[in-house]
């Protein structure tokens, strides 16, 4: 929104606030002003957010949640991959823990809703239940996961897949970030080592369910003009790094007929990855985000090329059959204009479904709210898919103006973010007591 360039985050989503929302516990304004006060954290030119994972702003914006979570009366601790989670006692300690949460870091000059207002969201139930003196049954942990974006080393949720125990060591130790820095560098430079990142692995069978609050970004929200809803299965990301390397030469003095021109092939490609998904699925999709040309200059032709794709389906299956295309379209290219292939999959999430049982109970919350209710899948990856692969894990989504995200515009008004505390708070209240 262009007028938050001039006007503070909390003044803008409480201008148009309706204080009706503000019941059990929950109270927008605080909402609004926590929103506002981790929008400052690594705060863009653009008025965009600059938290990538394992950087000091993530840490800052991580510690300001945790200074929250000890106010409002839970036990905070951070485990060996920077996950910080505030643990609300429960009225019977044995009982398994019931977790909600998100993440604080973000993408490039990216929003302030994406992320900020699933761990947000969950504090505030929490706080809700300190206003109304309510303890739940089990206890209730509020999580925020550690790099869930993956900005820094091309490959995301982190936190989520430590906690999990689904990360390969070797292959997490050899990642360097977008500054050189070994994976080891980085996590020891904010305070972790790699035996303590390697050791956050828990025990799921002691977690009952996990629920997150995100922001849809998308339009189908918008368009059904229904502040919430429910996701009924999340597409997994796979990110290939595909590297074309072919010959640096004198851009004047190397005839058009002796060229091997990295980034030609890579045009090429680029080009054609789009046609790739609609031959695969209906909801397959697939993006080149990011390029690295070598050795980039004005007046020299491009010797190697490294580009990311980024590749994505609801049905495992269909992933991997598009991963497939997208070598095979890349060795078809390489082989006509001479130059060296070579590839990596740098990230593999399997798609999750939500079961059942989870949708019926926010199908029932929803109905005690007045909203209908609208099931719909999610193209992006979130921590709920990783911990989905291990325990009954669930979805809720809030309305996007414009459908705009990872990106300063990135927007869900006050009412819409109040709202989908208030399906959380239902249900993980019917979680407590079922």
């Amino acid at each position: 929104m262009e007028a938050s360039t001039a006007r503070r985050l909390d003044e803008l989503l409480l201008s148009d606030y309706d204080h009706s929302h503000d019941h059990g516990g929950v109270i927008g304004a605080r909402l609004a002003q926590r929103l506002y006060e981790l929008s400052r954290i690594g705060l863009t030119e653009e008025n965009g957010s600059y938290r990538i994972g394992f950087s000091a702003e993530e840490q800052q914006a991580k510690l300001l949640v945790a200074k929250w979570m000890t106010e409002a009366g839970l036990d905070v601790t951070q485990d060996g991959a920077g996950n910080i989670i505030g643990r609300l006692a429960g009225k019977q300690a044995d009982l398994p823990v019931i977790l909600s949460g998100s993440h604080v870091d973000s993408v490039p000059n990216g929003g302030h809703f994406d992320g900020p207002l699933g761990v947000l969201a969950a504090l505030e139930v929490a706080e809700s239940w300190k206003e109304t003196n309510h303890q739940p049954e089990h206890p209730f942990e509020v999580i925020i996961f550690t790099d869930e974006e993956g900005a820094r080393f091309n490959g995301g949720l982190t936190g989520s897949r430590a906690m999990a125990g689904s990360i390969e060591a070797e292959k997490q130790l050899g990642l360097v970030d977008i500054n050189g820095a070994s994976f080891q560098q980085v996590i020891e430079n904010i305070g972790l080592s790699v035996p303590s990142f390697f050791a956050a692995k828990r025990d799921l069978s002691k977690i009952k369910a996990y629920v997150e609050v995100h922001i849809e970004q998308g339009k189908r929200l918008e368009k059904e003009n229904l502040p919430v809803g429910i996701v009924s299965g999340i597409a997994g990301p796979s990110w290939l790094r595909i590297t074309l390397a072919g010959a640096a030469g004198h851009a004047g003095n190397t005839p058009m007929d002796d060229r091997h021109d990295a980034l030609v092939a890579a045009g090429e490609l680029i080009a054609a990855i789009p046609h790739l998904p609609p031959s695969v699925s209906p909801t397959a999709v697939a993006t080149v985000g990011k390029l690295q040309v070598h050795p980039n200059g004005v007046n020299v032709i491009p010797g190697k090329v490294e580009m990311f794709v980024d590749i994505r389906d609801i049905y495992e299956d269909k992933v991997s059959e598009l991963v497939q295309l997208t070598i095979d379209k890349a060795e078809a290219i390489s082989a006509k204009y001479g130059i060296t292939l070579s590839y990596e999959q740098t990230l593999k999430v399997s798609p999750m479904l939500v079961p059942d049982v989870m949708k019926n109970l926010l199908t029932v919350s929803m109905d005690e709210m007045g909203i209908k209710p609208l099931y719909l899948p999610s193209g992006a990856g979130h921590d709920a898919m990783v911990l989905g692969s291990h325990l009954p894990s669930a979805m809720i989504f809030a309305r996007s103006k414009d459908g705009i995200s990872h990106n300063p515009a990135e927007w869900t008004s006050l009412d819409d973010c109040v709202q989908s505390v208030h399906l959380l708070k239902k249900m993980l209240e019917k979680l407590d007591k079922n």
